[in-house]
């Protein structure tokens, strides 16, 4: 019996050792809590710094700049085309541009037409015979017997690499 009641003790002695390592690891991790927060706060300040912008009027979506580093440059610039054009504040927007952007910071035509010029038109070719998918593969277009008569043409579709088929329209 001695020997149970030893045993018991060393258990309970044990469990709130345990007790007491836990709190002290949930102190420590919500000490932790709030630099961390604070560091994922500014990330997206410093992201959005370092990509390229363009402005462009929500009315007619005609482009009015291109190329602008940063988004506090890119906000000033859009305000400044918004005063300049004599628009209202919600038909001037500004959008992060897509795609591989150069890291000398080109602006202008001259920027936008070097980002376009590697890329492969999306879509179905102008002599019909290849369609280019999203990621730059090319396969041959196969027509089928049978017409389409909302399109005014032949049922079209590709068979990409694995073999999968695909409708185009």
């Amino acid at each position: 019996m001695r020997h149970h009641d030893l045993m018991v003790e060393e258990f309970l002695k044990r469990q709130a050792a345990a007790k007491r390592v836990l709190v002290a690891i949930k102190r420590s991790r919500k000490r932790e809590t709030l630099p961390t927060a604070l560091q994922v706060a500014d990330t997206p300040l410093a992201v959005s710094e370092e990509h390229s912008f363009y402005i462009f009027r929500t009315d007619t979506n005609a482009v009015l700049a291109r190329g602008i580093q940063g988004f506090e440059a890119a906000k000033s610039r859009a305000n400044e085309l918004r005063k300049s054009h004599g628009l209202k504040w919600d038909e001037v927007k500004f959008k992060a541009e897509r795609g591989n952007q150069s890291s000398g910071g080109a602006s202008g035509a001259s920027g936008a037409s070097t980002a376009a010029a590697p890329k492969k038109q999306f879509g179905v070719s102008r002599d019909g015979k290849t369609f280019t998918n999203a990621s730059g593969q090319t396969s041959r277009v196969q027509y089928a017997r049978n017409y389409n008569p909302s399109k005014g043409r032949r049922f079209r579709g590709y068979t990409d690499a694995q073999g999968n088929y695909h409708d185009i329209d």
